[in-house]
């Protein structure tokens, strides 16, 4: 089970400030050696070693704070971290937690990755192929860990990037970026196992929480999301590498004026058959949202696409309960499946969700469904499809 920040506590043993390593931390000074000489000693040290990011502002990065360590390791951020609006100091990403068994991040403080400046470069909306930015915080091939009470700002690219990593709790954050800047989804995870999102609020300008291939027992609860797409499973069906997504529960999360709200997203020509099964989408609240629930196999998010052919990405056993609110557009459902692969299994369980109108007096909210097998149960509005 991941640790628990009050269980560390009561068993520390050693705090290394970074201020005694050198760290000056008035926002200017160049600060990133004495942060990695202060992560050195304390995943050197054995116990509950704590590396204590005093109150202040401290111009860092890049960084990769890299095990494996001896003991269980925290950071106690209390002061604001401050990324390098220099492009080219950057080989890959902002702040790297690699190969950790045992972490714990808290306190209080803020990872701003001051990306405006950045955002104008970044050509992925646009093009297929586009040089990524750096993300501001990477999670790779980490067990068993906490991230809590901490807030991300203006990420360059990803707030948050999970990668191979297990047992991981994120709890209690604030995500935030402009409604349009681009690709900076909130948490990012990739084939990883249980990772649970609680208690967070997330605006941002893509996802606030995306769910991309290789994902096995995902849990996301009480997520405020707004702006933003939503959270979203995919885009899957894009790589010959990609793996399944099984076992996903959104519960108790409510979604404020954002593009899509509870959105499943492949490509057509899929390399390889995948699947994506066994979710539960229950207790959640639509404000103003533009596609509410959506299934979308024909996904694309260029001006044109060359693929052709159904996806071959199987989706199946989704459960969508007690969803109600309001809705941007007429189309508060939208089921297109797969003609190759059709979406089986899809339930609808006391669904109520109203069009607000585009003041023409036209305010009634329609469903559509192409390529899908399932059931309704309960009050459905508007009328199911399936």
């Amino acid at each position: 089970m991941p640790l628990s920040p009050n269980k560390c506590a009561a068993q520390s043993n050693g705090v290394y400030n970074v201020k005694d390593y050198g760290a000056i931390g008035n926002g200017q000074n160049d600060d990133t050696k004495a942060f990695q000489s202060a992560w050195n000693a304390t995943c050197s040290a054995k116990g509950w070693p704590t590396m204590l990011v005093p109150e202040g502002s401290y111009a860092v990065g890049p960084l990769t704070f890299k095990g494996p360590c001896k003991g269980v390791t925290r950071v106690d951020m209390r002061g604001q971290l401050l990324a390098s609006t220099d492009l080219n100091a950057y080989t890959n990403n902002w702040i790297d937690f690699q190969y950790i068994d045992g972490l714990v991040i808290y306190g209080g403080g803020i990872f701003n990755g001051q990306g405006a400046s950045a955002w104008p470069h970044n050509e992925c909306p646009k093009k297929w192929s586009c040089k990524l930015l750096p993300m501001s915080l990477v999670f790779s091939f980490v067990t068993n860990a906490v991230v809590k009470n901490i807030s991300s700002v203006d990420s360059k690219l990803f707030h948050m990037h999970v990668f191979q990593c297990k047992n991981l709790e994120f709890q209690s954050l604030k995500i935030t970026a402009p409604g349009d800047s681009p690709n900076t989804d909130g948490i990012h995870i990739a084939d990883s196992t249980n990772i649970t999102v609680a208690n967070a609020i997330i605006g941002t300008g893509d996802d606030c929480v995306s769910i991309g291939p290789g994902n096995t027992n995902l849990t996301i609860l009480n997520v405020l999301c707004g702006p933003g797409h939503g959270i979203s499973v995919g885009s899957l069906g894009k790589h010959a590498t990609e793996k399944d997504v099984v076992g996903l529960t959104v519960r108790n999360c409510a979604f404020n004026g954002t593009s899509n709200g509870l959105r499943i997203k492949t490509w057509k020509s899929s390399p390889v058959p995948l699947k994506a099964a066994h979710f539960v989408y229950e207790n959640i609240v639509m404000n103003n949202v533009y596609n509410p629930i959506i299934i979308d196999q024909e996904y694309c998010p260029y001006v044109s696409c060359v693929e052709k052919d159904p996806s071959r990405v199987q989706i199946f056993d989704i459960k969508f309960t007690n969803v109600r609110g309001s809705a941007s557009s007429r189309d508060a459902i939208k089921f297109v499946c797969s003609s190759t692969v059709p979406c089986a299994g899809v339930e609808l369980n006391d669904i109520d969700l109203h069009f607000i109108g585009d003041g023409r007096g036209n305010a009634t909210a329609t469903s559509t469904c192409v390529n899908i097998q399932g059931r309704s149960n309960g009050n459905v509005k508007p009328k199911s499809c399936i």
